[in-house]
């Protein structure tokens, strides 16, 4: 999942990964929804914690 992405990831592609807004995916980090981080300014987010919140996703619909 997400191959053709780094391992790290910045705000905006997780925004075209998601089809969503980047204030949205600022929001979803700082609610801890996304697990991030921020060595300075910006947040980064490894491509591994984003497939742990897409497959948390799913099977939260599934439910």
């Amino acid at each position: 999942m997400f191959e053709s992405y780094d391992d790290i990831l910045t705000v905006p592609e997780i925004a075209e990964i998601l089809k969503i807004g980047r204030t949205q995916v600022y929001k979803m980090l700082k609610s801890g929804q996304i697990k991030g981080f921020k060595p300075g300014k910006d947040w980064k987010v490894s491509r591994q914690a984003l497939a742990e919140y897409v497959l948390s996703q799913n099977q939260a619909v599934k439910k």
